[in-house]
């Protein structure tokens, strides 16, 4: 069966949505690295990696139900933070702009009793729990840490072991 019109178009705005925040992440690792804070600088060029591949799903997706994908201009990200905890900050505030945005697709589908695109947004429910979950973890921990540039080193060398993940 076909994506309908109105579903068509909430999932070509949903590959903006995740690939605006492939580009913000990338904009974070490169105000990381002007920090020279390598481990930061991986952990969210790995994000935008992996919200790349969110976009390419709903891309995808869109093609299987024999609709038309259409691509749109991407808004320019904030480039500097305060610190690294505003960064932090900033990606949870935008994990939960992403997940509202998810459940409004939800929402949709449901109306349109769009049974495949329903099974289809229970993984993006599911992720996004994990994505704000880890951004939520991280904000706490650089709290913590406060202004101690030891323990901001120590986990920087700990988020310089994140590895890919299997979407």
């Amino acid at each position: 069966m076909a994506l309908s019109k109105k579903m068509e178009t909430a999932f070509n705005q949903q590959i903006n949505e995740e690939w605006f925040s492939a580009y913000l992440y990338k904009s974070m690792a490169a105000y990381f690295e002007s920090l020279n804070l390598k481990g930061f600088a991986h952990w969210m060029n790995l994000q935008a990696l992996e919200e790349l591949s969110h976009g390419e799903k709903f891309f995808n997706f869109i093609h299987d139900r024999f609709g038309t994908v259409k691509l749109t201009a991407l808004q320019a990200p904030q480039l500097t933070w305060k610190n690294p905890l505003n960064a932090f900050q900033a990606a949870l505030i935008h994990e939960q702009h992403i997940t509202s945005k998810i459940n409004t697709l939800m929402t949709l589908a449901q109306k349109e009793q769009d049974y495949a695109s329903i099974t289809f947004l229970n993984w993006f429910v599911t992720e996004q729990v994990e994505e704000e979950a880890n951004a939520d973890e991280l904000v706490e921990k650089l709290k913590f840490i406060d202004d101690n540039k030891a323990a901001l080193l120590g986990l920087d060398r700990e988020l310089a072991q994140r590895t890919v993940s299997k979407d």
